[in-house]
C-alpha cells in the first residue's frame, strides 16, 4: 500500500484514481506525516460493506437469540416505525 501527501495527491489526483480503480492499489493519504484517508477501488469498498453487513446481521441474530433466551418480548418493526413516525 502506497502513501502520498495530500498536497502531492491533489496534483496527481487522476493518477491516484487510476491506481486504485485499475491497478487495485490502496493509496494512503497523509497530512503532516499522519495517515488521514485511503483511496481504494470500488471492489474494495464493496467488500468492506459486505463484511460490515455480515457483522451487523451476526450481531442482530445474537441479540435476538439473547432476547429469546431471556424470555423478553420483541416489538414488531411495523410498531417501531409507527411509534417513530417512519
Amino acid at each position: 500500500m502506497g502513501e502520498i501527501n495530500t498536497i502531492v495527491a491533489r496534483a496527481k489526483f487522476s493518477d491516484l484514481v487510476n491506481r486504485a480503480a485499475f491497478g487495485k492499489e490502496r493509496v494512503v493519504l497523509t497530512r503532516r506525516g499522519k495517515p488521514i484517508a485511503v483511496v481504494v477501488s470500488l471492489d474494495d469498498l464493496e467488500e468492506l460493506q459486505r463484511l460490515e453487513d455480515e457483522e451487523d446481521a451476526r450481531l442482530g441474530r445474537t441479540a435476538l437469540e439473547q432476547w429469546q433466551v431471556e424470555g423478553r418480548p420483541t416489538t414488531p418493526w411495523v410498531t417501531i416505525k409507527a411509534e417513530n413516525g417512519l
